[in-house]
């Protein structure tokens, strides 16, 4: 996964903007040392190389402001009473936790530091300097480093953010497309199930008949081959149709067959019954022509998958398929048959007709249940009918 990173000129202005504060600090540090020098007397040689000393130490101890930045910058403070050669140290350390820590915790680093300066001026004046614009200057230089060092966590924290946002945003982006992936497939394998596994358990039918019946007279022989090879004709046809309707461009595809509305489940139901499958239909809706397109697709598909059932698991055995309903209301779809047979032969099937069948009615905003009984299997669907 990709991340966000400074650009380089970022980078540079930084590292420019460091190397002049540290540079500003040194110039303070020596001007103020310079100054105090006219002051001293020979018995202020020894306070002039302690003031070195310390400088120098304090100096080579800044490496652990990365590990103790507040203590640090607090002793580095206090050692400013003594050693004005420790001013780009201390100022260093304050910088450090300006960057690092709350704008209040700074302020009162800062603070510490302005105090150790102020009290090596009131020990160790210089003459010529007047205390107050001395206090002024020092006050000012810290002020700076305190509002640049917080600028700087400023910036660190937003581009922190970005960075994050970044990645949620390609997380979010990487699960979408995965989402869309799953999606897909269940919608690939819910229109393969419903256009393929009625016309195979057709098939199925027809071929058992073959099978168990060889002597049956030549011209039923040749009608179950017929239906046999138009049932796989069709099979084709809609296996070319479901993939035409997955394919994003349709330009290739105008010529498929429309998809089937209410008006084609009087056809489906007679597929059944050439198949030895007995279904009595009891249609209760007054104006059949008055089912939108979408709500008698979805009907078909339950009658569809219903009557599969029956013909894998109850072969030979009657059907019911019970439509009620009125604009403004609901569409209710009950469709019974016997229970299966354990000793009979049963076409296989995936397990998952049904449950494809329940999210393609919950998708249509219905609700679908199937339940078997006292010998009975029943499948019901109920489907809001807009006014």
């Amino acid at each position: 996964m990709s991340t966000i990173s400074l650009p380089n000129p970022v980078r540079r202005r930084g590292a420019t903007a460091a190397g002049v504060a540290f540079s500003f600090l040194v110039a303070l540090g020596f001007f103020s040392l310079q100054a105090e020098l006219p002051a001293l007397d020979g018995r202020s040689g020894i306070l002039l190389a302690l003031d070195i000393v310390v400088g120098v130490l304090g100096t080579a101890a800044l490496p652990l402001v990365r590990r103790a930045p507040v203590g640090l910058a607090l002793v580095l403070s206090a050692l400013l009473t003594v050693s004005a050669a420790l001013t780009p140290a201390a100022g260093t350390a304050v910088l450090w936790v300006a960057q690092r820590r709350r704008l209040p915790v700074a302020i009162g680093v800062a603070l510490a530091g302005v105090a150790g300066h102020t009290v090596r001026e009131l020990w160790r004046p210089v003459p010529d300097r007047p205390l107050v614009l001395w206090i002024a200057i020092i006050v000012a230089s810290y002020a700076a480093l305190v509002g640049w060092g917080a600028q700087n966590q400023a910036r660190r924290a937003l581009v922190d953010s970005l960075r994050d946002r970044a990645r949620r945003a390609e997380a979010d982006q990487a699960n979408r497309l995965a989402e869309a992936r799953r999606g897909e497939r269940t919608k690939i394998a819910r229109e393969m199930h419903d256009v393929l596994a009625h016309r195979l358990s057709l098939l199925a039918a027809y071929a058992g008949a073959l099978e168990f019946r060889p002597d049956a007279p030549p011209e039923e022989l040749a009608r179950a081959s017929g239906v046999i090879r138009t049932g796989a004709h069709q099979a084709l046809e809609e296996l070319r149709e479901v993939i035409g309707v997955l394919r994003e461009d349709r330009a290739e595809t105008e010529g498929d067959r429309p998809q089937p509305t209410f008006a084609d489940v009087p056809r489906l139901l007679e597929e059944s019954r050439a198949a030895g499958t007995p279904v009595r239909l009891d249609n209760r809706i007054e104006d059949p022509g008055t089912v939108p397109d979408v709500l008698g697709r979805t009907v078909y598909r339950v009658v569809q998958e219903a009557l599969t059932n029956a013909r894998k698991h109850a072969a030979g055995q009657s059907a019911t398929v019970l439509l009620a309903g009125k604009p403004g209301r609901h569409l209710l779809v009950v469709v019974t048959n016997p229970t299966a047979d354990p000793a009979g032969d049963r076409v296989p099937g995936s397990g998952t007709g049904l449950v494809g069948l329940r999210e393609r009615v919950q998708l249509a905003g219905g609700r679908l249940d199937a339940k078997a009984g006292r010998g009975r299997f029943r499948i019901w669907a109920v489907l809001p009918w807009p006014a």
